[in-house]
């Protein structure tokens, strides 16, 4: 959802700091702000008029933080989450932690005082479509917002089932591309493939709001296809243009549970002519094997097949060394929330580098996800991780001009480099 029609809740029992923020809020553009003094009240507003977003501090009087996510949780809440707090770092992965096993939605941490700029990196605001200067934004899991689906007035919170089914039969879902690079050299060797909705009215939208609904209506699989053909044909033109690219692309475990799925995407991929080699298949971590043997047949049929495998947002799930145990992965891509501000947080430092001392005695390439800033590239060189992905780098380019942000990159690098020297 675009940052302008944004309901967002202030929940904050500091007057001063509370309406410091609400006016923050409101100078950025956001949609609508409400405020709430305490965690009672915030879960009355909730109640009444539910918001997307809350701004919630944990050290209130009555209903605490903590208290009010379990109630959010309990009440079947889709409200995002963001926590305001100048509490200690460890107690705060603590309260995340807990707040993702209740199955909140969270945006992540804020540390006080909470500035303009501290929102425009969370929110993604008012950065260009291809920087390279290390802003953050709305990451994820499918991909980040990536400066698709902004600017468009009236764009709806969510989409109904009608209009998501004829965009699937309409195909209009393509695949933009976010460059991975190496830490050793910064060469650009591959790109992840990620959904975008080409939609007729507001151009193009990231998959914050189509992929919920996609996947309520069990078109997941048709989506899948659809940016998987999408892929071949770019990587034929990228070919053809002399840039040999591996492509990552996400796989949904619904699918993968399918008895004869890895045949299809073999045959459909040696149709288009698209070899193997350069291909990743990304499984999220987190995700739920619920027909192991299917999966798992699948999945081996791939490897077997040349394609890779990558386990997707390592660390986030439940289940992490067993997937890793079972399924034959080649590749480790560690989640953003590990990479963002390592260099400044002990606990996220020494998971960080475990995760890729793991992936190393494992024989797995590590990709870091959500790097951002310098600092960020050169923490993970000196830890030997294989790969970076994320804004510093470039945000997700369309195919046409995946070319010219390499080619941007290629300038930063050199001057990234000097400025290291």
């Amino acid at each position: 959802m675009r940052f302008e029609a944004m309901h967002i809740l202030v929940a904050e029992d500091h007057g001063f700091q509370r309406k410091a923020l609400v006016r923050t809020l409101n100078g950025l553009g956001a949609g609508r702000v409400s405020e709430a003094e305490d965690g009672v009240a915030a879960l009355a507003s909730m109640q009444a008029d539910p918001a997307d977003v809350l701004i919630l501090d944990l050290e209130m009087p009555g209903m605490d933080g903590m208290a009010l996510i379990r109630h959010l949780a309990e009440s079947g809440s889709r409200a995002k989450v963001l926590i305001s707090s100048a509490l200690d770092k460890a107690l705060l992965a603590s309260v995340e932690t807990m707040a993702r096993a209740y199955g909140v939605q969270l945006l992540g941490r804020v540390e006080k005082p909470v500035t303009p700029e501290k929102l425009r990196a969370i929110f993604g605001i008012d950065a260009p479509p291809a920087a390279s200067s290390g802003q953050a934004g709305i990451a994820g899991s499918a991909g980040g917002a990536g400066g698709a689906g902004g600017g468009r007035a009236g764009l709806p919170a969510a989409f109904g089932p009608d209009e998501l089914r004829a965009a699937i039969e309409r195909r209009e879902f393509v695949a933009w591309y976010q460059p991975k690079a190496t830490l050793r050299d910064g060469q650009v060797v591959g790109v992840e493939a990620l959904a975008r909705w080409q939609h007729p009215q507001y151009g193009t939208l990231a998959p914050a709001v189509f992929i919920a609904g996609i996947e309520r209506l069990g078109l997941i699989g048709e989506l899948t296809w659809q940016v998987l053909d999408h892929t071949a044909r770019s990587w034929r033109q990228w070919a053809l243009q002399g840039q040999i690219l591996k492509v990552s692309v996400n796989l949904s475990l619904l699918a993968l549970q399918e008895p004869g799925y890895a045949e299809r995407l073999i045959a459909f991929l040696a149709e288009r002519s698209v070899d193997s080699r350069y291909i990743i298949f990304e499984i999220t971590e987190s995700s739920d094997m619920a027909d192991v043997p299917h999966c798992l047949e699948n999945l081996t049929r791939l490897r077997m097949h040349g394609f890779a495998l990558s386990i997707d947002d390592y660390g986030t799930g439940y289940a992490s060394i067993q997937q890793l145990l079972r399924v034959p992965f080649s590749e480790l891509k560690i989640d953003r929330s590990f990479v963002a501000s390592a260099a400044q947080d002990e606990t996220r430092l020494t998971v960080l580098a475990s995760s890729l001392q793991l992936a190393q005695r494992l024989g797995l390439e590590a990709v870091a996800e959500g790097v951002e800033t310098a600092q960020d590239w050169a923490l993970l060189a000196s830890l030997g991780c294989a790969l970076a992905q994320g804004y510093l780098i470039s945000r997700p380019q369309p195919a046409h001009a995946v070319g010219a942000a390499i080619a941007r990159w290629d300038g930063d690098y050199a001057r990234l480099s000097a400025a290291a020297a």
